[in-house]
């Protein structure tokens, strides 16, 4: 099976087993333990039929579980109308690998409706979400110790708020029901930081990146992310959060967004808020001022950039366009957005991509945060908080006792606030990140056949998956 982009090139699932097979092949597994990496352990297609306005309509989804080395697994639930398949069991595969990667203690799952949200009320949604919902927890699949979905593509924290609460009903007793899903609103118990994890674990694993001269040296670049230019694909949950904060805190210069109906291009610069203010007030990229429009959204993945960050759909860069790719450095917002093939090009030819079952591993690992905040009853933070707040403000009295002189105002209400959940989620996403690069640096270190980081981090992840199955005996 082609991939859906019409290239030729083999498909994501296709590709996903290539890319890990050719990991495989430097390890030193135990016979036979190389298979349990290349299919998923199961996979579940359900079919519901709801009376629905003026008569009755047939849903189709799927849930694909790829590995249960770790419980529960997760995965994010996708609600679009081309979600098939073999797409729901290459993202569970992914998401096996992506976990084990940033060491959150999951297998890897994904689930997916065949459905346009588009097309209906929020009334409506709720109702197909709740039936879907039904179904894939009379079954086992949706449970805080077996399996934890979260958003993903055309699904967010208001879907995930229903499907708790249909978790709830349906397990009265269950006194961990709303760990059963994350990425849940605040209000829902959800944890503060959610919505732009994904997009803020690009901007930390890209930072770490620039940790590292020698490869800032091999993608032909130097110093820090200051400066450099940035063509972002997809200004949504992930390309945004991404975007922003790079502009904002990093001073990254954002020279082009491409979105579903064209992009925009300016070598000064784009103020990304106001791009995003303009898409979401019109739904299109056309008309914003100060920038050139062009409706080849697909041609502009090759501007001259620094850094590309493909932040949509899977397989946007393939073999038809690799050559042209002029981005010094591919970094990957969504799931997937480098084909094999493609991919195969770009290690032939010593182009840096930093893999998406690394860069898009933010939302998990807040997604862990959630999970244990949920199980532990209680809000990140809420029993040290006022402690350090206390500590800052003793060492503020501390220096003005030794020196004379007051703290700055400033300086003294930052010692002494103390650090909020925010604060905490931030910090931990930040650590994982740049602990997780470091991982894959030593694993290309280690396997230098592999080449590139896609190959080491696939090589990191099938090593600790298969660490957790021989240490258990299986």
């Amino acid at each position: 099976m082609s991939n859906a982009n019409g290239s030729g090139d083999v498909s994501f699932l296709d590709g996903v087993a290539r890319m890990a097979s050719r990991a495989m092949e430097v390890l030193d597994l135990p016979a036979g333990l190389s298979e349990t990496f290349k299919s998923c352990k199961s996979t579940y297609q359900v079919r519901f039929t709801m009376g629905f306005r003026d008569g009755y309509k047939v849903f189709t989804g799927w849930c694909a579980v790829h590995s249960e080395h770790r419980r529960p697994s997760k995965g994010g639930i996708r609600y679009a109308p081309e979600v098939h398949l073999e797409e729901i069991e290459a993202l569970a595969a992914l998401m096996s690998f992506k976990c084990a990667i940033v060491s959150a203690p999951y297998g890897g799952s994904k689930s997916g409706l065949c459905i346009d949200p588009k097309e209906y009320s929020v009334e409506e949604l709720e109702r197909i979400t709740r039936r879907f919902a039904q179904e894939l927890i009379k079954r086992g699949f949706i449970s805080p110790s077996r399996n934890v979905p979260a958003p993903d593509m055309g699904t967010s924290g208001r879907e995930m708020a229903w499907i708790a609460d249909t978790y709830r009903q349906m397990n009265p007793d269950d006194i961990d029901a709303m760990a059963c899903v994350t990425g849940k609103p605040i209000s829902q118990d959800g944890v503060t930081g959610r919505a732009e994890a994904t997009g803020k674990g690009v901007q930390f694993g890209l930072r770490e990146f620039f940790c590292h001269p020698e490869w800032v040296k091999r993608a032909g670049l130097e110093g820090d992310l200051s400066g450099k230019t940035v063509v972002v694909q997809g200004l949504g949950k992930v390309g945004y959060h991404a975007a922003l904060p790079l502009q904002e805190e990093d001073d990254c210069k954002i020279i082009g967004i491409i979105d579903r109906d064209g992009a925009l291009i300016n070598e000064n610069g784009l103020d990304v808020a106001k791009v995003k203010a303009h898409l979401d007030e019109t739904g299109g990229l056309k008309g914003f001022p100060d920038a050139t429009y062009t409706p080849d959204g697909a041609k502009a993945l090759e501007t001259d950039c620094d850094i590309l960050i493909p932040a949509a759909l899977e397989g946007q860069i393939h073999s038809g366009n690799a050559a042209r790719i002029q981005a010094k450095i591919i970094a990957e917002g969504a799931n997937g957005p480098v084909t094999f093939d493609a991919d195969e090009y770009f290690r032939k030819h010593g182009k840096i991509v930093i893999p998406d079952i690394y860069l898009n591993a933010g939302g998990v690992t807040v997604s862990y945060f959630e999970w244990i905040r949920n199980l532990q009853h209680i809000r990140l933070g809420r029993l040290e908080n006022r402690l350090a707040a206390m500590r800052g403000d003793n060492i503020v009295k501390m220096i003005e006792h030794m020196t004379g002189q007051p703290v700055p105002p400033e300086l003294a209400r930052q010692a002494s606030r103390g650090q909020s959940e925010l604060d905490l989620v931030m910090s931990g996403l930040d650590d994982t990140m740049r602990l997780a690069f470091q991982g894959l640096v030593d694993g290309l270190e280690r396997y230098p056949k592999l080449e590139n980081f896609r190959g080491a981090a696939y090589a990191v992840a099938v090593e600790k998956i298969s660490r957790t199955y021989y240490e258990m005996g299986v």
